[in-house]
């Protein structure tokens, strides 16, 4: 959805009363915050802009694919974006001749549709959308009060709230030996970059650099239209997210108990309940469901360093379990490794070496050195902004209005999703959805989560703006 700034009707109105809040990222978490602030309020004096660098909303990295192999991980009925109507994307699948099948797992690239159509449904003439990229937030108090300046490449805007939305980062650059690998043909340093992928020799070796499910759906474009490649997946770990199952049961719920909580306790008690699931006939993908819903409280009882132990010894195997692949994908990974196009190594790799088109590659492990066509970097998004060159976070970070978190898991908010400066206080009408939040919240990059943080700062943004509010926002008709 691309869509050129809205025009303000010609009634004349005091700029006071007026209150504009710049939505920085136009991806899921953007159109989410947009759809829950304009469909919160009917306050006429609301102006919601939301910037986009590519000027093409409700894709960003997660659903900005154009594969149609690449299926979401979450269930249709659980992807709504009214939390109140989960019923909402099933309804709009089967209006739209998609598949209607709660229990679907959709393309991608038709739930970025999905958010484009259901934007567009409350847009009026409160909502702008302006391409280009943001490289600075200047706070300052004028005659009407305090507010923000945004710069944007030449133009510079005015916003009364800013809300930070700007999803998952790319991976940062792989390092092997301490040295950062060189621009050559074959390193592939955006997995999200599909033509790169896709122009590879249909009969090359590719090392995949990553398990997860970014690799999962990088091996899939290489191996479906590429039927000579070969693909090598390797980790640290060496492990692959699970697959989701028929569900035949619903989430299993034990609370954790109560008094000091170390990640080790808490591995215990998921450990404990898969077995007595287990015992009842349920399997452990009901405990680790059971629990999303507590995963916040959870990580929160957690001191620091036991957040830093769970993020040292549980975390793979906990997103392995939590962040699923969806029975289909799960399929065509066993199919490629059973015809022995695919192998999946744990150690870690050991050196590459540069060999003009193509490189040589030794994997910890692995006695032979592998020739490979290319390295594809699928490492994970990269969350410590104190290593990014974003200007527009370096650019806060400089003025004192964003810390990192203390795990350099993203930025660091309150629980409602508020910035908190350098200088450890709220920064007033600044706010953040998504994946940056991830520090403070754990679980901070699937669906169901966003959209709840989505309708947790538009209230606190309509707040600010004396807008009429509901509790929860209808679905549009």
């Amino acid at each position: 959805m691309s869509v050129a700034p809205l025009q303000v009707p010609s009634r004349t109105q005091d700029p006071r009363s007026v209150h504009r809040t710049a939505i920085i990222g136009g991806g899921a978490s953007g159109v989410l915050t947009a759809i829950q602030l304009l469909s919160s309020s009917d306050n006429p004096h609301l102006r919601v802009e939301i910037h986009e660098a590519s000027g093409i909303v409700g894709r960003g990295i997660a659903y900005g694919t154009n594969d149609p192999h690449h299926l979401l991980n979450v269930r249709s009925r659980h992807m709504s974006a009214f939390a109140d109507v989960p019923s909402d994307l099933i309804d709009w699948a089967r209006a739209t001749g998609r598949s209607q099948d709660p229990q679907a797992f959709l393309p991608r690239l038709d739930f970025a549709t999905y958010l484009q159509d259901r934007l567009a449904s409350v847009a009026d003439y409160r909502l702008s959308i302006r391409a280009g990229r943001v490289d600075d937030v200047v706070p300052h108090t004028d005659r009407h009060g305090a507010g923000f300046d945004i710069h944007a490449q030449d133009v510079v805007t005015h916003a009364d709230s800013v809300v930070l939305a700007y999803g998952n980062r790319r991976p940062q650059p792989l390092v092997i030996d301490g040295d950062a690998l060189p621009a050559a043909p074959w390193h592939l340093a955006d997995p999200w970059n599909l033509a790169g992928l896709r122009m590879l020799p249909d009969d090359a070796t590719i090392v995949v650099v990553g398990t997860g499910l970014t690799a999962v759906d990088t091996v899939i474009t290489l191996l479906e239209e590429g039927p000579g490649r070969r693909v090598v997946m390797v980790s640290r770990h060496g492990l692959l997210p699970h697959q989701h199952v028929a569900q035949l049961s619903t989430a299993w719920v034990q609370p954790v108990p109560e008094g000091p909580l170390t990640a080790d306790l808490l591995a215990e008690h998921v450990t404990e309940q898969v077995a007595a699931a287990a015992a009842q006939g349920v399997g452990w993908r009901a405990v680790v469901d059971g629990l999303r819903a507590a995963t916040p409280s959870l990580w929160k009882r957690l001191p620091i360093e036991e957040r830093r132990r769970f993020l040292a010894v549980h975390a793979r195997e906990w997103e392995t379990r939590r962040h699923r692949m969806a029975p289909e994908v799960a399929e065509r990974i066993r199919v490629y490794a059973d015809d022995g196009r695919l192998s999946v190594l744990g150690g870690g790799l050991l050196s590459i070496a540069d060999r003009g088109a193509t490189c040589q590659v030794r994997i910890a492990g692995v006695a032979t050195p592998l020739v490979a066509g290319a390295v594809v970097n699928c490492t994970g998004p990269s969350t410590d902004i104190t290593r990014s060159d974003d200007p527009l976070l370096l650019a806060l970070r400089e003025r004192g209005l964003v810390r990192p978190d203390p795990l350099l898991l993203g930025i660091d908010t309150t629980d409602e999703g508020r910035l908190v400066g350098d200088d450890g206080t709220v920064a007033p009408g600044l706010f953040a959805v998504g994946p940056p939040r991830k520090g403070t919240l754990w679980e901070s990059t699937a669906i169901p989560e966003i959209r709840g943080q989505a309708a947790d700062v538009a209230r606190g943004i309509l707040g600010l703006t004396g807008a009429r509010r509901v509790d929860t926002a209808a679905a549009p008709a």
